[in-house]
């Protein structure tokens, strides 16, 4: 085989990833929406030039644009009204986070007894927080009961009996919905809707599990079903996986009301809404989506002659996941050269999979751009890799960046809002980085970086 001419990277990048005809521009359907870059290629979010930010901060530092959050927000909830929107927290949540979705209008998931406690702290009322979880422990369920949250998602029928028991014992009355499994997978641009029903969440609405389980709260003392919840995936860009599940789940609905005597009011769809991590991705409006969503309950509801319930969604990572990017300084520059003659430039940063475990875990796809100048220099591919000992500690698989990219560069990684500080780790002891929200052109650190004192206080010797 011969060498791949320079320039030529055949075989060797993913077949989306177009060489760029500006190795400095900004994709910007990935960034915030106030992302920019000046003359001098120096990177500016929230009206703030990045490498003054981090400055002050340190890197690796998630830069979190305030009003792009609201924005997103905003959007599901003006694109969904008639909707609960529930903003999913596991996605990133913090007190000011809780606050702005308070502020915003939306309601609130949690899935922990440490998120049900920020969301609190951020002043969230009980009432609009919704309880998620598969194994909620007892203490977990009396604190949710007692508060008075909106609805706690059941998931187990150990679970319903939990719920029936704290009602009884402390005279509080509990809302809850029973998560289903409609045999619906949903991810990117694919679903499939026959039997993925192998997984720990939800009771099988084919098995008639789901069906036993609503039968048993009804039966329950003081325990109101609302309805029945669905989730069927992540990352989706189209409606098609919604309408097999919401077909299924209408027609347990309507079962319900049929054989039980009871119409259940509420309906949640789920959440799993898509954002552009690459050039790749091409996510909907929130609106489109709810268009989309509207027209197949409508149709659905009319072909089995029942009334609409009401419709709630979760939407997280499609509300924080573009609000967020995530700043390295370039520690070492490595060319590696490839099957037949192509090379690739490993870039080495100051963080890695402690920050963003994603690409490591479910092989996912970022891109990434120079934030700290302009180059002149031809774009190379390259892979931007953590400083964690660990093959696969990959942060960006494969992106173009300029021929000239050296130690003491600054990388901006977009997209990074969700599940990248929520899932973060103290692995092989890094601390976790700050998240510094801007707006406006002011900065304020809204999550510190974590410190040595803070790992060696759980030390005990």
């Amino acid at each position: 085989m011969g060498r791949v001419p320079p320039g030529d990277y055949a075989g060797t990048s993913p077949v989306w990833l177009r060489e760029p005809a500006d190795v400095n521009a900004l994709v910007p359907a990935l960034w915030p929406g106030s992302a920019r870059k000046d003359d001098d290629g120096v990177l500016y979010v929230g009206g703030l030039a990045v490498p003054d930010l981090v400055a002050d901060v340190n890197t690796p530092a998630y830069v979190l644009d305030e009003e792009d959050f609201r924005a997103r927000a905003r959007a599901f909830r003006d694109g969904f009204a008639g909707y609960d929107v529930y903003y999913a927290g596991k996605a990133f949540l913090c007190t000011a986070v809780a606050r702005w979705i308070g502020e915003e209008g939306l309601f609130l998931d949690v899935c922990s007894d440490g998120e049900l406690t920020v969301a609190l702290r951020g002043g969230v009322e009980p009432e609009r927080i919704g309880y998620h979880g598969n194994n909620k422990t007892p203490m977990e369920l009396r604190r949710a009961i007692v508060l008075g949250v909106g609805r706690i998602i059941v998931d187990s029928f150990h679970e319903i009996e939990r719920v029936a028991a704290i009602v009884a014992e402390t005279g509080t009355p509990a809302r809850v919905m029973v998560r289903v499994t409609a045999g619906v997978e949903a991810h990117t641009h694919e679903f499939i809707a026959t039997a993925h029903e192998d997984q720990k969440f939800g009771f099988s609405i084919a098995s008639g599990a789901a069906f036993e389980a609503a039968r048993r709260v009804i039966a329950a003392d003081g325990v109101e079903l609302l309805g029945l919840h669905s989730h069927i995936g992540s990352q989706i860009f189209d409606t098609a996986g919604f309408e097999v599940a919401a077909r299924r789940v209408l027609a347990l609905h309507a079962r319900i009301a049929s054989e039980l005597g009871v119409v259940l009011p509420e309906m949640d769809l789920g959440g799993g809404f898509g954002i552009a991590y690459t050039s790749q991705d091409d996510p909907k409006p929130a609106a489109e989506l709810a268009a989309g969503m509207r027209e197949i309950v409508v149709h659905e509801c009319r072909a089995l002659g029942i009334e609409e319930p009401r419709l709630s969604i979760e939407p997280g990572r499609a509300i924080v996941g573009p609000a967020m990017c995530t700043v390295y300084t370039v520690g070492t520059v490595k060319e590696v050269e490839l099957d037949g003659g192509a090379r690739r430039t490993y870039v080495s940063v100051d963080g890695g999979m402690s920050d963003n475990i994603r690409t490591a875990l479910y092989d996912a796809d970022y891109s990434c751009t120079l934030a700290s100048r302009a180059s002149a220099a031809p774009p190379v591919l390259a892979r931007v890799v953590g400083k964690h000992c660990e093959s696969g500690d990959i942060v960006v698989k494969d992106e173009f960046l300029p021929g000239d990219i050296a130690p003491g560069d600054l990388v901006a990684v977009p997209g990074t809002g969700a599940y990248g500080r929520s899932m973060a780790s103290n692995y092989n002891h890094a601390l976790r980085p700050p998240v510094v929200a801007v707006k406006d052109g002011q900065a304020r650190v809204v999550v510190r970086r974590e410190t040595v004192d803070d790992l060696l206080a759980t030390d005990l010797g």
